[in-house]
């Protein structure tokens, strides 16, 4: 093929069209002619366009005789003309055989296409550049859609990089990290520089590490499509986290496995909240539990003091008829302490329904504890050492002196159990400000210390269950130390216990300073009885039937005259009937009217009658203004005497 500085054109006529079919060049150029999808055209080596397909008229937009002749520079940008690109490719061309480009070109109607041009040397057998061949392709649809997905993974990137609540990431096939975002940065506290291309089991505890939790994670994956777990991880400074991972396996159309995405979510705070919900669960049924606990122990405990105070009573009067009869007098003793231990089940039992009636004064501890020396002396083992550590001084704390009693007993017997091979047992106080103890104002500590077994957790935090009792049958009620913390309640304080098994334990007894509260005064000061009183009539009210016959055996036996009543109602009838009546004695706990209700309705209408409240139950209502003498159930004959001597004067 000749090229002269003339320009010839590849739009041949139909007469060189079969001309040219008849010869192998002439078949070339058809073959070159007849291309659309490529813009194929022939440069002299000074770059003029020396011929033109069909696909360059398509590209471009010329016709072969407007553009044969002019220089191909036309077809690019005035920036990369002014850049010198069009010569620059001639001349890489020509140095290095081909050159290889994408850019912006220009159509005639002056819109751009995106091209990708390859430029190749033409040379004469001898080696002589005698042009070029010029191959253009239009990708700007490519471009486009290439373009299209690079703003969507722009976008899907800053989407991922965008997320800080959650660690997403991508793994190898072997588990190697790829990718990091912010979240992950986060969360875990690494950059992604220190992590990329490590393994992500770095994340993993040491325990889950042995046993090959990662690799049976990625396993799972990898065969099931997604590995979902809760778990423990650990933070660049060491620190664990409790987070929620998904892993899902990547595969590419074929199927192949092409890695893993990873996300992972710290639910560290999400977790602590159900756990302190489930925790307030179990506090709310654990409360609803012991009231229910308590409302049966109260209403038994009650019922059962009446029953007590009827064989008590009994077996008083019974006394006096056999005091002649040794044999009789020993069966009557046990009969007697049977009963006190019964008496003494049903205070603790109402201590800790909270229904027990307390005497609350200002106690000095050294005081009572001295005073309690000898006992507690004999309530312990030979082997056991008793140490008492108070300071020189103590503030008095606002309890009742016998429950307080009854408390420090139960609590040096169970450290004397908890020694059996012997031991130490501490009694010591201290005053404590209020943050020490959790409480408001200012507190006396009473703790009792032991050398003993300790408990262990689970333990611990059953002690105070009603009825739960590490001791063997029938050596504990499980009501000593719920008991205790009744007590601790009931004055305004608490109970706290701290053990370690095999380190001992310390019961704390934390009890408002005297001065925290005015002490109750809720009964009439008791003045020294007067045993030379004469028989009184008396209306004795109970709707017990067995308690209301005990007592009217007990008056009757002081010779007293008994007017006897089941109800508040039939008392108010008897007054108005007998105007004799020198003394009510009533029972607190009645149906309709209650005792306390009775007292008022008295005191109005015969003023000046002595009454005697007669109850186990501090069920008074807050806001009850009379006072009144008490006696408290179940009470002997001879506490029912002092009473009576008490409420009133001699008989008229």
């Amino acid at each position: 093929m000749k090229y002269s500085g003339a320009a010839e054109s590849l739009s041949p006529t139909g007469h060189d069209r079969d001309e040219a079919s008849r010869t192998e060049d002439g078949r070339y150029r058809l073959l070159v002619e007849g291309i659309s999808d490529y813009a194929i055209c022939l440069l002299s080596p000074e770059g003029i366009v020396t011929s033109w397909n069909l696909g360059a008229k398509r590209f471009k937009g010329y016709l072969a005789e407007e553009i044969i002749g002019s220089h191909f520079s036309k077809f690019y940008t005035p920036e990369d003309r002014e850049s010198g690109l069009p010569a620059l490719a001639l001349r890489t061309a020509a140095r290095e055989g081909k050159f290889e480009n994408e850019g912006w070109r220009v159509r005639k109607d002056g819109s751009r296409f995106w091209a990708f041009v390859i430029i190749d040397p033409i040379r004469s057998p001898s080696g002589d550049l005698i042009g070029y061949a010029k191959i253009t392709r239009d990708l700007t649809e490519r471009r486009a859609a290439e373009d299209a997905l690079r703003a969507s993974q722009q976008q899907f990137e800053l989407l991922v990089q965008g997320v800080t609540d959650y660690a997403i990431y991508m793994l190898t096939p072997e588990g190697e990290i790829a990718s990091w975002n912010s979240g992950a940065e986060r969360i875990k506290g690494y950059t992604a520089a220190e992590v990329l291309r490590t393994h992500f089991s770095r994340f993993y505890t040491p325990e889950d590490q042995a046993a090959d939790e990662p690799a049976k994670a990625l396993a799972v994956a990898a065969r099931e499509g997604r590995f979902e777990k809760e778990g423990r991880r650990v933070r660049k400074d060491g620190t664990l986290f409790w987070a929620n991972v998904v892993i899902d396996a990547l595969r590419a159309p074929d199927g192949r496995l092409i890695g893993f995405a990873k996300i992972t979510r710290d639910v560290t705070a999400q977790r602590e909240s159900r756990k302190a919900l489930e925790n307030a669960r179990e506090a709310l049924f654990q409360s609803q539990k012991m009231e229910a606990i308590g409302q049966l122990m109260g209403g038994v405990a009650h019922d059962f003091n009446n029953l007590l105070m009827v064989i008590k009573g009994s077996l008083e009067l019974l006394r006096k008829r056999v005091a002649q009869d040794a044999r009789a007098l020993h069966l009557l003793e046990n009969a007697q302490q049977g009963t006190s231990r019964g008496i003494s089940l049903t205070q603790r039992m109402l201590t800790f329904a909270r229904r027990e009636e307390l005497k609350v004064t200002a106690v000095d501890i050294p005081s009572l504890v001295a005073g309690m020396a000898d006992l507690l002396t004999r309530s312990i083992d030979s082997k056991v050492d008793l140490e008492r550590r108070f300071p020189l001084k103590v503030a008095p704390v606002l309890a009742d002196a016998n429950q307080l009693e009854l408390a420090l007993l139960n609590l040096v017997v169970n450290a004397r159990d908890a020694m059996p091979d012997g031991g130490t047992i501490v009694i010591s106080a201290k005053e404590a400000n209020a943050q020490d103890g959790g409480l408001p104002g200012r507190f006396v500590c009473l703790s009792v210390t032991d050398s003993g077994e300790g408990m262990d957790e689970e333990t611990l935090a059953r002690a105070t269950e009603p009825f739960f009792t590490t001791k063997g049958v029938g050596k504990g009620t499980g009501l000593g130390l719920p008991m205790i913390q009744s007590v601790a309640h009931q004055a305004g304080g608490r109970l706290v216990l701290k053990s370690q098994k095999g380190q001992g334990t310390s019961a704390e007894l934390w009890l408002p300073c005297a001065a925290n509260v005015a002490a109750k005064a809720d009964a009439v000061p008791l003045r020294a009885p007067d045993r030379s009183l004469r028989p009184r009539v008396v209306l004795l009210v109970d709707d017990d039937s067995l308690v209301r016959n005990s007592a009217t055996a007990m008056l009757e036996d002081l010779g007293h005259r008994v007017f006897p009543a089941a109800s508040a109602e039939e008392a108010l009838s008897l007054l108005a009937q007998r105007p004799e009546v020198q003394l009510l004695i009533t029972d607190h706990a009645m149906p309709k009217m209650t005792g306390a209700e009775l007292v008022e309705v008295v005191r109005q209408r015969y003023a000046g009658l002595p009454v005697i409240l007669a109850t186990g139950r501090a069920e008074l209502p807050t806001d009850y203004a009379v006072t009144v003498p008490r006696l408290a159930k179940p009470f002997t004959q001879g506490q029912m005497e002092d009473a009576i001597a008490h409420a009133s004067g001699p008989a008229q």
